[in-house]
């Protein structure tokens, strides 16, 4: 399930405690809410900022790239290493429970978008290690946060719920498929096995039928006998017939989700959906639900 964008953050729509310095209170609205010109702006600059340094990591990854820019490449790389160390500091000051955000989940993503640098300073030859800063293209996710997507964060939740509901149909047909490569397999290798190497054990010719069956078909290995070529053309043909079957197990889930008035009824403050009818508070941050439209179904007797 996807983080929640409003309550993942510690500190988001958090009470603020008493006593604090007015600086903090003013960067933790610009850096945790998001309803203000300064918030947004803040957001927004940091998403560019991490768009840019996954992009100095993707192409000091170009051998000749690397040889003729590397230098500033990597100079970049600091610098924005060291904005984000800046950044999280900051959210650690201002957070009104650091430890908190430091346990959730953006706040270990901010941690690990800033760790590989330091590692690559501290171990010069662990060179893979600057590579792993593309772990930052995950704080992109704050983008659901920033845009309002939230609905894209409800729809994601109810693929997860049909995929959990339609588990045991999604084994039984993986179970028919697996079944069908070692038949496939094994004929292939009795066929194949003593005038073709590639089918020279039923391992290999199982991961051609795989291959073949899902429409993919690298071309390394391919029959030579007459009796091959028409068992292949038949995994083919199963192959196209065995796509629409997942898709429609999870498509017939989907169509059986909550639909009523109740369950797309949103959380004012976080957004989340699927209440019962019943419900007058939201059951992930408790805030007060806004009243169904009275209809016959709910009107009460």
């Amino acid at each position: 399930m996807l983080p929640q964008p409003s309550t993942t953050e510690a500190g988001a729509r958090e009470a603020l405690p008493p006593g604090r310095a007015a600086w903090r209170d003013r960067w933790y609205r610009i850096i945790f809410e998001h309803d203000t010109r300064a918030g947004k702006l803040f957001d927004v600059v940091l998403l560019i900022a991490i768009l840019l340094s996954v992009m100095i990591v993707v192409l000091d990854s170009v051998d000749w790239i690397h040889a003729r820019y590397g230098g500033w490449l990597h100079a970049i790389e600091i610098a924005f290493t060291i904005f984000f160390t800046v950044e999280y500091v900051v959210r650690l000051l201002v957070a009104p429970n650091a430890w908190h955000y430091a346990r959730s989940f953006y706040g270990v993503v901010d941690l690990l978008s800033i760790l590989p640098t330091y590692i690559l300073f501290a171990l010069p030859t662990a060179t893979t290690s600057n590579r792993l800063t593309t772990v930052r293209a995950l704080r992109l996710l704050r983008a659901f946060r920033i845009f309002k997507l939230r609905s894209m964060l409800t729809e994601a939740d109810a693929l997860q719920q049909a995929l959990v509901q339609s588990r045991a149909k999604i084994a039984v047909f993986i179970s028919a498929v697996l079944i069908a490569v070692v038949i496939a397999g094994s004929t292939l290798h009795l066929v194949e096995g003593d005038l073709n190497e590639g089918f020279d054990s039923i391992p290999k010719a199982m991961y051609f039928t795989i291959v073949t069956m899902s429409t993919v078909g690298y071309g390394d290995i391919s029959p030579a006998t007459t009796v091959g070529k028409i068992l292949t053309t038949a995994i083919i043909l199963l192959g196209y017939s065995l796509i629409v079957v997942p898709t429609g197990i999870v498509s017939a889930e989907i169509s059986k989700g909550p639909s009523t008035a109740a369950a797309r009824r949103a959380c004012p403050r976080c957004g989340r959906r699927g209440h019962l009818s019943e419900a007058r508070f939201c059951h992930q941050c408790a805030e007060r639900l806004p009243d169904l439209p009275q209809t016959t179904a709910n009107r009460p007797a």
